[in-house]
């Protein structure tokens, strides 16, 4: 059985009738988890749900909002060997256009039984001149803070679907699988913070269920869902899916709460319920999470994976490349590289899920990012002044990095001026999060790259985990200005207030 686009028919007029009636028709299947759409490309949309029970998804696409000129894509089988979500990529879409959808599924055991519909929507990538509005952050539900419908919620996610954008980029920590989420925690002034928990979110995961348990999780929560049906996703993940700060060669046997003790087992086991659970368009076979998408002649947008390739963490410190020193991957780096080049888009938007020059640790004498500390480029740091260096050599302009991770939200300008390497063409990136998890920072600076701090928000004080009620939530707003291709960049807070913007002018 095809399990993406399966066929394609005309909307019966009768159609409208026969949901009705199966609507209540004896016990019919639930989608208690809402509806999501990804990956959207010019014509096409991968689009996502779930069932309570063996079913088959049935797609509604339309783009009029009394789906008066729907057609009908009958859909993959939810079965158990999936937790019961489904996708159908949804292709031959009109560019530029808002996409209407509606998703229900068919019971496998009594066909005559359909679920009520769940709809949602999401605009399609231009092939011409049109502005573009887009989001990014990362770090959902971590460090025990989860959903608490007292304080109203994941909040953040009602702020950000507020701004209307075109699509969302999540840099990765969309879930956190190795931290438990307890009924209560104490803050600082005395009162208690009260989580929504679940059986799935009392230990470490370690299997299938427990993983698949994590999204299951966070997609209880309102706003999450109702931002999911609004606003198309590109997914990236980063550590936490799995564990923190793991690497393909890892063994945990220093962690007690893990009877699993293989990353490599663990993490086989994340990236299923993270492709089963999230809007991505992914092959079981090749594994790949990096892949690129198009927006028009105004941009291009580059996905990158800076986990599953990379070697171990050590003092990051060796004077030539080889496989310790591996972080993307050479294989990635490969495509990367020849992308960037083929690219004739203005905007070369790069989603890192970790960023470049702040020092991020893997205990006292090892690295988890690739940042070293000050110096040459050294260690995992060689891979990328390669890749600046092909930036450069090349001419490719206005290259730009989007990326969470740290739970703090700023903005760096790499300056080769004030670089130890200094063979590359100077670039800005751009920090936020976290979305409903503890904030810490700011992270120590390492001048390889010449970053320049033009713009953070973090905790004061030397004060950390600071809770999703202490406002120190974060999200980034980006605009494209279709006639004259400028950039403008906002850092906004919980509230959807701007803390700072700038306006980035294209070499054209």
């Amino acid at each position: 059985m095809r399990s993406n686009l399966l066929r394609v028919t005309a909307l019966a007029g009768a159609l409208g009738g026969f949901l009705a009636c199966a609507a209540i028709a004896g016990d019919a299947p639930t989608q208690p988890y809402g509806v999501q759409s990804g990956d959207v490309t010019a014509h096409s949309a991968i689009i996502w749900g779930r069932s309570d029970r063996a079913a088959r998804m049935v797609v509604e696409v339309a783009t009029k909002a009394d789906f008066s000129d729907a057609r009908r894509i009958e859909g993959p089988a939810a079965l158990e060997d999936s937790d019961f979500t489904a996708k159908v990529d949804v292709d031959g879409l009109p560019s530029g256009r808002r996409i209407n959808y509606r998703v229900t599924f068919v019971d496998l055991e009594d066909i005559s039984v359909i679920s009520r519909p769940v709809t949602g929507s999401f605009h399609t990538a231009p092939t011409g001149t049109q502005d573009i509005r887009f989001l990014w952050s990362g770090d959902t539900a971590g460090q025990g803070w989860g959903i608490n419908p007292a304080w109203g919620g994941m909040k953040i996610y009602k702020a950000m679907a507020e701004t209307n954008p075109h699509f969302f980029i999540h840099n990765g920590d969309y879930v956190y699988a190795d931290g438990p989420i307890p009924a209560e925690k104490k803050l600082a002034d005395g009162s208690v913070w009260r989580n929504v928990t679940t059986p799935q979110t009392d230990k470490v995961a370690e299997n299938l269920d427990e993983f698949r348990g994590r999204y299951r999780y966070n997609l209880m929560d309102d706003h999450f869902r109702a931002f999911n049906a609004r606003v198309p996703q590109y997914v990236q993940w980063d550590d936490h899916e799995t564990t923190n700060n793991w690497y393909p060669q890892e063994m945990l046997t220093g962690d007690d709460r893990y009877a699993v003790k293989s990353a490599a087992l663990l993490s086989a086991r994340a990236k299923q319920a993270f492709a089963e659970y999230t809007p991505i368009r992914y092959s079981a076979e090749a594994e790949k999470i990096y892949r690129k998408f198009g927006h028009g002649p105004a941009m291009d947008l580059f996905i990158i994976d800076m986990r599953t390739y990379r070697g171990p963490n050590t003092a990051n410190r060796q004077p030539e490349m080889g496989p310790e020193t591996a972080f993307l991957g050479a294989e990635q780096v490969k495509w990367l590289k020849r992308e960037l080049l083929a690219s004739k888009a203005t905007w070369k938007v790069i989603a890192s899920d970790m960023p470049i020059g702040l020092i991020v640790r893997d205990g006292k004498e090892h690295f988890e990012n690739m940042a070293n500390g000050d110096g040459p480029a050294l260690g995992r740091e060689l891979e990328f002044a390669d890749l600046l260096r092909f930036i450069k050599d090349e001419g490719i302009a206005n290259v730009v990095f989007f990326t969470a991770d740290v739970h703090y939200t700023a903005a760096h300008f790499y300056d080769p001026a004030k670089a130890r390497f200094e063979h590359f063409s100077p670039f800005w990136e751009f920090v936020s999060g976290p979305l409903n998890a503890g904030t810490f920072g700011p992270n120590d600076i390492d001048n390889t790259f010449g970053p320049q701090v033009v713009f953070q928000k973090a905790p004061e004080g030397g004060q950390v985990n600071l809770p999703p009620s202490a406002g120190l939530q974060f999200f980034g707003q980006a605009d494209i200005d279709g006639e004259t291709q400028v950039m403008t960049v906002s850092l906004k807070d919980l509230t959807g207030a701007t803390l700072y913007t700038v306006d980035l002018k294209p070499v054209m």
